[in-house]
């Protein structure tokens, strides 16, 4: 009995293990959006990042808005070539006639036999008045001209200026509870330090859904009028 019992832990340990390898290996091959950390307050990152392109849609649910936007980038937008998203984001669609194929480096990729594009993380999602947004940034290569247009109404592509974020970071699963408390974590930070706020604070996901909890990168954000602060 004990020795099943061994045998069945070091089976478990061993795909644990496993598991662990590839959620490290998806991370350190996945594009992310580049930054430049600026400045500190605590254990809050002030981050300034250059001009990015998101594709963007509001719905009633995560699982809705994500397959929006994974639709998109894997084909259903008015291109003839080949795009690809970087992430974070946060099934399976089949792209209009004469889309192209927009594959996500993290959680997963997807190609359609041609020139595969990598999805760039992190994946922003907030809440709205209107339900919950969700954005997938698009490799550093498109700008709000070239991008393909998406073919669903409800999918928009944003051009967003260098902006500089307030970051804190989180591991193991995002509840809604733990992104409030890390949220409030964050401004409290910020107002103790007289950093001033230019926006709402999103949630930042990296990885796929069966990454091991505690590998796991979650961030919180918010955008600051001022990187001066230390």
């Amino acid at each position: 009995m004990k020795r099943t019992t061994s045998l069945a832990l070091g089976a478990v340990g061993g795909l644990v293990g496993l598991v662990g390898a590839w959620n490290l290996y998806q991370r350190y091959t996945t594009e992310t959006v580049p930054y430049t950390v600026v400045a500190s307050v605590g254990d809050v990152e002030l981050r300034r990042y250059p001009p990015t392109v998101l594709a963007e849609t509001v719905a009633d649910s995560r699982r809705e808005a994500f397959g929006r936007l994974f639709r998109y980038i894997a084909g259903a937008n008015e291109a003839e070539t080949d795009l690809a998203m970087t992430a974070p984001v946060q099934v399976d669609g089949d792209g209009g006639d004469g889309g192209v194929s927009i594959p996500m480096t993290a959680p997963v990729e997807v190609s359609d036999g041609n020139r595969r594009i990598p999805m760039t993380a992190p994946v922003e999602t907030d809440a709205s008045a209107d339900g919950v947004r969700m954005a997938f940034y698009l490799p550093a290569e498109y700008d709000a001209e070239t991008a393909p247009r998406p073919t669903d109404e409800d999918v928009t592509l944003v051009a967003v200026p260098e902006r500089t974020l307030a970051v804190r970071r989180f591991s193991w699963r995002a509840t809604d509870r733990r992104v409030t408390n890390e949220v409030e974590k964050l401004e409290d930070a910020l107002e103790d330090a007289s950093v001033p706020l230019a926006g709402e604070p999103f949630y930042m996901g990296y990885d796929a859904p069966w990454t091991l909890p505690f590998l796991r990168r979650n961030e919180v954000a918010v955008e600051v009028e001022s990187a001066d602060a230390t």
